[in-house]
């Protein structure tokens, strides 16, 4: 039959809305519906579950509110790939064009939780970048490890789960540090706002022509932030950057050409 293959087409996207949305779509005919009861047990459960293990605090603070969200992506969203480490990303994609669907804090969380995922299986590696890990960190320029990310949120995201449902976001931002330990292990940090300023200048110095130094990014922290640079604030600020190089989210400075 020359158009088996079209036939065939139109058979699976039938098949597929169903499954997608039993309530408002026509079973297929010629399917035993305790079969398409398995079918449709099977693929939501399987999303679910994947999901939940991504996102377990959503989970537990959206209660029975979560397979409803589930369902809804479910049925609604259309994913851009079909690899499963992948999924993560595309209900957080969800989430993000959906702001209506959960608590205004839901997209942060859902950020921050998945964010997790993101480095554990990023392919960014500290092996191969040059740095000296001694390097005069107010005179060389400091280099940032590609496995430690700077994150800033509205909401205490590090802090939202089923004993703590905030309304309205604070006054002043969550700052977090993410990095990959060597072990593979995934830590979270708080970060006062210099030391989070000072990782995105550093984190931005590699697409600059020329890097500035430890010295001239503390002057631009401290011209932000409307004080002046002296003697006391640079001691400060190098007593962070050692403490940022002893921690892994420095590998030391750029070695001199």
């Amino acid at each position: 039959m020359a158009n088996a293959p079209l036939l065939l087409r139109a058979q699976q996207f039938e098949l597929t809305r169903y499954l997608r949305d039993p309530d408002c779509e026509p079973a297929p005919p010629g399917i035993e519906p305790r079969r398409l009861q398995v079918y449709r047990e099977l693929l939501f459960n399987n999303i679910e579950s994947l999901l939940a293990g991504n996102f377990p605090v959503i989970r537990r603070t959206l209660g029975e509110a979560w397979p409803s969200l589930v369902r809804r992506f479910y049925r609604d969203h259309r994913c851009q790939t079909p690899l499963f480490p992948e999924i993560a990303r595309e209900f957080l994609r969800f989430i993000e064009a959906n702001p209506e669907a959960g608590p205004p804090w839901l997209g942060e969380l859902a950020h921050y939780e998945w964010v997790e995922l993101a480095l554990q299986i990023s392919e960014a590696r500290q092996d191969g970048v040059e740095a000296d890990p001694d390097g005069d960190l107010l005179d060389a320029s400091p280099v940032l490890s590609p496995v430690a990310w700077p994150l800033a949120y509205r909401w205490p995201v590090h802090r939202i789960g089923p004993d703590f449902l905030p309304d309205q976001p604070p006054a002043t931002p969550t700052l977090l540090m993410l990095r990959r330990e060597p072990d593979g292990k995934v830590r979270f940090s708080e970060l006062s706002p210099l030391a989070f300023r000072l990782a995105e200048l550093i984190g931005e110095a590699p697409a600059r022509s020329q890097c500035p130094i430890g010295r001239e990014l503390l002057a631009a922290v401290a011209s932000e932030a409307g004080v002046p640079a002296d003697d006391a604030f640079i001691a400060q600020g190098l007593v962070l950057l050692r403490q940022m190089r002893a921690s892994g989210v420095l590998l030391g400075t750029m070695p001199a050409s």
